[in-house]
C-alpha cells in the first residue's frame, strides 16, 4: 500500500509539473516568440560575424557592424521612398475638406466610394478628450513594440557569443554515441535558418524594386508604396503576395478597370518568376516544405501566438521537419545540402 502511494504521489506530482510547466509556457508565449526570433536573425548573421572574426575583427564589434548596416540600409532606402511618396500623397490625397468635397464630385466609381467612405469618417472623428486617450494608447503600444525589436536584436547578439558554450552543455548531458549527430543537426538547423533568413530579405529587395518599376511603366497609382509594400509583405507568407496583389487591383481599380487588370497580370508575372525561377535560385531547399505544409504552419502559429508571429511559421516548422528528419528517417544531418545565400554554407559552420 505504501509503495502504491508513494507511485501515485509521484505520479501526480509529475503530472501537476507538466501540466504547470505548459501553463507557464502557455504565459509566455510571447517571450518565447521573441526569443525564436533572436534566433533566427543571429543565424542569419552568424556566417558574417564569423567572416570578420577571421579578419581580426571582435565579434562584438562584428555584430554591431551588422546592425550599422542594417541601419544604414533602412535609411538609404527612406531617404529615396519618402519624398517620392510624400509627393505621391499630397498629388493624390486632399489636405482639406474643402479639396475632399470637390474631389468627391469630380470622381467616380470606386475612387468616389473611397472618398465618400472618408468623407463619412471624417464626420464621425472622436472628441478631443477621446482623440487624445486614443493617442495615449497609440503611443504605448508603440513604445512596446519598440521594447520588443530591442529585445529580439539584443537577444540575437547575445545568442552569437553564447552559441557554442548552449551547445556544449547540451552535449555533455548526452551519451557519446548522439553527441555527433545532435551538433550536426543543431549546426544544420542554424544553416536553414541562417539561409532562409538571407534569402527572404533578397526577395523582399528583388520584389519591391521589380514591381515599383513595373507598376510606374504601367502609370499606376502610389506606385511607389504600393511596390514597397508588396516587398514588404513578401515577408508574410502565403497571405502577404495575396495582399500585394489585392491592394494592386484596388489601387488600379480607382483609375480604370483595364488599368486594375494590368497589375493583376504583373503582379501575377512576377510571382511565377520568383516561385519558378528567384526562389529556387536563391534559397533552393533552404526549409524543405511543402506547399501544403507552409499553409497549414502559418495558420497554427498565427492561431497559437498571434498575427505577429506569422513571419516566423516557416522558420519554425522548418525546425521541427528537421528533427523529425533526423529522429524519424534516420537522416544523416551531415549529408544534408544547404543552399549558399550571399556566405557558403561551410563559413557559416566554422
Amino acid at each position: 500500500m505504501r509503495d502504491t502511494a508513494r507511485r501515485a504521489l509521484v505520479a501526480s506530482a509529475i503530472f501537476v509539473g507538466v501540466v504547470a510547466l505548459a501553463l507557464a509556457l502557455w504565459k509566455l508565449k510571447l517571450l518565447i516568440a521573441l526569443v525564436f526570433f533572436g534566433f533566427v536573425i543571429a543565424a542569419a548573421m552568424r556566417p558574417g560575424v564569423e567572416l570578420l572574426h577571421r579578419f581580426r575583427i571582435p565579434r562584438a564589434a562584428a555584430v554591431l557592424l551588422h546592425y550599422a548596416a542594417l541601419l544604414g540600409l533602412i535609411a538609404l532606402v527612406l531617404y529615396f521612398v519618402v519624398p517620392t511618396a510624400q509627393t505621391q500623397i499630397s498629388e493624390a490625397v486632399p489636405t482639406s475638406r474643402s479639396e475632399l468635397n470637390r474631389a468627391t464630385q469630380r470622381s467616380t466609381g470606386i475612387k468616389h466610394k473611397i472618398l465618400q467612405g472618408i468623407q463619412k469618417r471624417l464626420k464621425k472623428l472622436p472628441s478631443a478628450g477621446k482623440a487624445f486617450d486614443t493617442g495615449l494608447q497609440v503611443g504605448f503600444r508603440a513604445f512596446e513594440i519598440l521594447i520588443g525589436i530591442f529585445f529580439v536584436f539584443a537577444s540575437a547578439a547575445y545568442w552569437i557569443f553564447e552559441r557554442d558554450r548552449a551547445e556544449r552543455v547540451v552535449l555533455s548531458l548526452l551519451p557519446r554515441p548522439r553527441r555527433k549527430v545532435v551538433r550536426d543537426t543543431w549546426n544544420l538547423i542554424d544553416l536553414k535558418l541562417g539561409a532562409f533568413v538571407r534569402g527572404q530579405l533578397v526577395l523582399v529587395g528583388l520584389v519591391a524594386t521589380v514591381l515599383s518599376l513595373a507598376f510606374w511603366a504601367i502609370g499606376l497609382p502610389f506606385w511607389l508604396l504600393v511596390g514597397v509594400f508588396a516587398g514588404i509583405v513578401e515577408l508574410v507568407p502565403v497571405v502577404g503576395p495575396l495582399a500585394a496583389g489585392a491592394v494592386a487591383v484596388g489601387v488600379g481599380l480607382t483609375e480604370s478597370w483595364q488599368l486594375a487588370l494590368v497589375a493583376a497580370l504583373v503582379v501575377l508575372v512576377v510571382r511565377l518568376l520568383e516561385d519558378y525561377v528567384v526562389i529556387p535560385k536563391v534559397l533552393g531547399d533552404a526549409v524543405g516544405l511543402t506547399p501544403l505544409t507552409v499553409l497549414f504552419s502559418v495558420a497554427a502559429v498565427t492561431f497559437l501566438f498571434g498575427g505577429f508571429a506569422v513571419i516566423l511559421a516557416i522558420p519554425f516548422v522548418a525546425v521541427l521537419a528537421t528533427i523529425i528528419d533526423v529522429i524519424v528517417f534516420n537522416k544523416n544531418p551531415a549529408d544534408e545540402d544547404v543552399p549558399t545565400v550571399l556566405f557558403p554554407a561551410k563559413e557559416a559552420e566554422s
